[in-house]
């Protein structure tokens, strides 16, 4: 015979679970990690290159300390080896380098740009990756807007490095930091004192944010605002080749999202071959139509010089064609091997404009190979991590994540912006490539696995068909 009782087979109530204040503030220190890379030439300009150094030794011994203190769990056989044999060879170069004082400085930055880009990845969730981000970016977009209008509303007048104001009429204005551009219709620079930089980072932001609100994350409406202002300094800081990089991600994200409509075996085969011979033709278009393409865009057809840029390297890297003639990303402008040696307003240059011929010059053939095969195995692993419906067990229909997209649309940014510019190799460029890639191969899928059991506090992404 039942009986009645007055007491609740249920648990009794109780508050949701809650972050520790703990991960929290760990969570704010990569946040703090991904702004410092972000930022690239913004603390030069503002504090000087001692101070810029200062502070990422100080992020660095912060980073092993915490994952010393941490012990985060890592699959240490799955790392993104090519990208990591690539660092050791440029470590190796200081063997045979013409340049010994700049390796030493710039494999310095690289080794730190590493370490910060894989403790990330490995204290931090898929989610956790893009949200902490997301704040990055606002954190950068933010600063820039603000800059630019204390510079133009306050100021009053284009302004130098280290916060000085120029004497009379300056010679060439690309030795000034923010030209006062904002209220006059002319291209910005935000805080990285460079237009082609802001361009970049407002469409790494546009994707980021994008990829938030197709999550359905917590505050849209105020995303939407943020993205806004990405498309806003996208458009003001008038990047050619920054908007070649979005046509890309615009190609990619549409055949990604064609590629998971898919259904039956070999369905993708078709759209596999009729992609290629549309990029093969597209490109052949673009190559042949470039006058007419850079005319529109406002630039001319050598890409602003850089093909004369390019030139001098390539006769330069071809007297150490197979070792290079030394790490040094980016050239340092203070070192006899590169003070004067090229010249562009009046200012020595300190990049090939061009990542490939770059790393010839640096690391020669070999060191060509090993950043080759990184980003093929980074663009390979990102396209299937994107394109491949989640599936751990016999259910075959789970939905798709809009997070997936994250790193095959940056690969597109970046493989696009080395095309013209050498900054994929250091920056934000390498830690994200070293960041996606490290975390692809620790979780392959989002939310499942070691790397991914803490999931406290990311309720509000969900899955996005």
């Amino acid at each position: 015979m039942a009986v009645h009782s007055s007491h609740p087979v249920s648990a009794p109530p109780a508050a949701p679970p809650r972050e520790r204040t703990s991960h929290i503030l760990l969570r704010g220190w990569c946040i703090a990690l991904l702004v410092i890379t972000l930022s690239g030439t913004a603390l030069p300009l503002a504090f000087g290159v001692p101070v810029a150094a200062a502070i990422g030794v100080v992020s660095f011994l912060v980073s092993v300390i915490l994952w010393v203190t941490i012990r985060p769990r890592v699959q240490w056989p799955r790392l993104p080896w090519y990208a990591l044999a690539y660092l050791v060879w440029a470590l190796a170069s200081i063997l045979w380098t013409q340049w010994r004082e700049a390796t030493l400085t710039t494999v310095a930055l690289l080794i730190v740009t590493t370490v910060g880009a894989l403790f990330v990845g490995a204290v931090l969730t898929w989610r956790e990756v893009v949200r902490a981000l997301a704040s990055a970016l606002k954190w950068m977009l933010a600063l820039s807007i603000l800059f630019e209008l204390w510079v133009s509303v306050i100021w009053r007048g284009p302004i130098l490095p280290h916060f000085e104001r120029p004497v009379g009429r300056v010679a060439d204005p690309i030795v000034l930091w923010v030209r006062d551009n904002l209220l006059d219709g002319g291209r910005i620079q935000g805080v990285f004192g460079n237009s082609n930089a802001l361009a970049y980072v407002a469409l790494l932001a546009i994707v980021v944010f994008a990829i938030r609100i197709a999550s359905r994350a917590p505050r849209r409406p105020v995303l939407v605002l943020w993205l806004l202002l990405a498309v806003y300094l996208f458009v003001r800081a008038g990047s050619a080749t920054a908007t070649l990089s979005a046509v890309a991600v615009i190609v990619v994200l549409l055949t990604v999202l064609v590629m998971r409509t898919t259904t039956r075996a070999g369905e993708r085969t078709r759209y596999y071959i009729a992609y290629v011979v549309l990029a093969v033709g597209g490109l052949l278009a673009a190559w042949l139509l470039r006058d007419r393409i850079f005319t529109v865009l406002g630039r001319s057809s050598d890409l602003t010089g850089r093909e004369s840029i390019w030139q001098k390297v390539l006769e330069r890297a071809v007297e150490h064609p197979v070792t290079g003639w030394g790490f040094s990303t980016p050239w340092i402008p203070t070192d006899p091997a590169f003070d004067g040696w090229i010249i562009d307003h009046g200012q020595t240059v300190m990049q090939a404009h061009n990542m490939w011929v770059d790393v010839f010059l640096q690391l020669g053939a070999v060191g060509v190979v090993l950043i080759a095969a990184a980003y093929v195995a980074f663009v390979w692993r990102s396209w299937f991590f994107a394109v491949d419906r989640p599936r751990w067990d016999l259910v075959s229909d789970r939905p798709y994540t809009a997070v997936t997209l994250l790193p095959t649309l940056t690969g597109a940014i970046l493989l696009v912006q080395g095309l013209a510019e050498s900054t994929p190799l250091l920056n934000w460029g390498w830690f994200l490539l070293i960041l996606f890639a490290f975390k692809i191969k620790q979780a392959p899928l989002v939310g499942r696995g070691p790397s991914e059991e803490r999931l406290i506090g990311e309720q509000g992404d969900r899955p996005a068909e």
